[in-house]
């Protein structure tokens, strides 16, 4: 884990106010596992006080992605970087996906700015193994595609797509291929069918790794009531948490 000033070397717009800023930053890119965040300072004011956690999207060499879109004042704050203006960024933190496994194809499935660890992923697990991708989103402008393969999309307006949520893409399409009767949500769906499934979840976090206990999310283990969402995930297998 660093503690680095890293300087901001591009700010690109995807589609509607979602971006992709591209920081040049070896000590994390260089040890960074796909689903692993950083908690990153916005200001170099104490306004606002608390770091704002952001997935690593991509990789590129020694250049890391942040995807965001704005929608506070840290977004915003983080957005308005000047060319080569150091952000101030710790990690990177948290547990990453498995990539490695018994299996041939992973099926990646998420909606609008949850798919921001996926690039990264999906570039990890390329050389290994199949790659399915569902991506949806609330209409045509939420459905990120930017370092997807293999892509499937859903909006809830149906202005692109399959039109429903994601996971009922997912059901329909498991139902072409396999004739089956596949439930939703997506838990009881990788339960009832067998197999693996991590999920990559977000809570506001403060400190970002465990001192301060702020983004406790409940387990199904009777041992631990709840686990912490920045030291104990944020990807978990679907099993042990409560969703």
């Amino acid at each position: 884990m660093f503690t680095v000033n890293a300087p901001v070397k591009e700010l690109i717009e995807l589609d509607h106010k979602i971006f992709l800023q591209k920081i040049y930053c070896p000590e994390i890119a260089s040890i960074v596992q796909p689903g692993q965040f950083l908690n990153v300072k916005v200001s170099n004011s104490y306004y606002p006080l608390l770091r704002r956690p952001f997935s690593v999207c991509d990789v590129e060499g020694d250049y890391i992605y942040l995807m965001f879109n704005i929608l506070g004042e840290g977004t915003k704050l983080l957005a308005a970087k000047k060319i080569n203006e150091p952000v101030d960024i710790l990690g990177p933190l948290g547990n990453g996906f498995t990539s490695e496994g018994d299996y041939n194809t992973a099926v990646i499935v998420g909606g609008g700015l949850g798919a921001a660890p996926f690039p990264f992923l999906i570039k990890r697990l390329t050389d290994k193994k199949e790659v399915m991708t569902f991506i949806g989103g609330r209409s045509i402008h939420d459905v990120i595609t930017y370092g997807m393969k293999n892509l499937f999309t859903s909006t809830d307006d149906g202005t692109t797509g399959f039109k429903g949520n994601v996971v009922a893409l997912l059901k329909h399409k498991i139902s072409e291929l396999k004739k089956s009767k596949i439930k939703i949500p997506l838990k009881e769906f990788s339960l009832e069918n067998d197999f693996d499934c991590e999920v990559s979840t977000e809570c506001a976090m403060a400190c970002g790794f465990g001192i301060c206990q702020g983004c406790p999310i409940e387990s199904t283990n009777h041992k631990d009531k709840y686990l912490l969402v920045c030291k104990d995930g944020p990807v978990f297998n679907i099993k042990d948490v409560e969703l």
